[in-house]
């Protein structure tokens, strides 16, 4: 995000031209937030079941979605990277929202849910945009 925001020389960053994130490291770093997300979902399945193998088979079948689902997510986001900022925007809005929750702070849900459908409904306009003007300029070339 800082690289999209502050594009001035992040040649640090960069190697060859490219990002320096190696298959490998990605790999790592996506089986390293499944397992930080695996504490969610066996917290929430701890909730929901006493059974250890349901709660096993809940951890193990979010992880498959998971790293079945990072190829096809990182590709849209690298066709709508502007997604980043707009899930980083809800999180901020959450995170705003459970720290005024727990301060006693009652944020009514509806508010919460109009914001963000209203500015998912702004990034799809703005995606079906870009994608109109890339057509455009596809066409103009031929």
């Amino acid at each position: 995000i800082h690289h999209n925001v502050d594009p001035i020389d992040h040649k640090e960053d960069m190697v060859g031209g490219a990002a320096s994130t190696t298959f490998a490291a990605a790999i790592s770093q996506i089986l390293l937030l499944d397992l930080v997300f695996s504490v969610d979902s066996i917290i929430t399945a701890v909730g929901m079941t006493p059974h250890l193998p349901i709660m096993v088979v809940a951890v193990l079948v979010a992880v498959a979605v998971m790293l079945l689902a990072a190829n096809p997510l990182a590709n849209f986001i690298e066709k709508n990277p502007t997604i980043v900022m707009l899930a980083l925007a809800f999180l901020l809005m959450i995170g705003t929202t459970l720290i005024a929750e727990g301060m006693g702070l009652h944020v009514p849900k509806g508010y919460i849910y109009a914001a963000m459908a209203f500015s998912a409904l702004v990034e799809v306009l703005n995606m079906f945009s870009r994608n109109a003007r890339q057509k455009a300029k596809g066409s103009v070339k031929h």
